[in-house]
């Protein structure tokens, strides 16, 4: 994920990815390219900085049995910076459970995530807010019983 051009070009580094995908910590430095005009954190890079891992993390521990797609994410500027910044990813198996429950009948289930944003000091410094997708998929039995998407 490092290599992927987007992070890449904005300074993103995933540092952290558990073995079960239920924690992933990432970073952001910066430097000449991921400035704005006051010299601090571009907020492009920082949304990019939390964007696709709750999407990521819930393919991987829902499974093939589930649809998971980003629906919306927001961000709220809380304070500028110029050092390296951090936001981490956690699932826990209450939440995963809890999921599960609400997407059992083949239902649209949306999920609402915030990620802070922290800097060195462990202050917040922005707050994205993301909404994913979930729906169980069914097993059609007309048709040889292929899976709906």
């Amino acid at each position: 994920m490092n290599l992927w051009p987007p992070f890449l070009g904005a300074g993103i580094r995933v540092e952290y990815i558990s073995m079960d995908w239920r924690k992933i910590i990432t970073h952001l430095r910066l430097y000449g390219l991921n400035r704005n005009y006051m010299g601090t954190h571009f907020g492009g890079s920082l949304f990019a900085l939390t964007d696709p891992f709750y999407m990521l993390m819930l393919i991987r521990t829902l499974g093939k049995d589930y649809n998971v797609w980003d629906k919306t994410g927001s961000i709220e500027f809380i304070k500028p910076v110029k050092g390296t910044v951090t936001a981490t990813f956690t699932l826990t198996e209450k939440r995963l459970r809890q999921i599960r429950e609400k997407a059992a009948q083949g239902e649209k289930h949306f999920e609402n995530f915030s990620i802070d944003v922290v800097d060195m000091n462990h202050e917040v410094i922005a707050r994205v807010n993301k909404t994913i997708y979930i729906r169980k998929r069914s097993t059609c039995t007309a048709g040889g019983g292929g899976v709906l998407p």
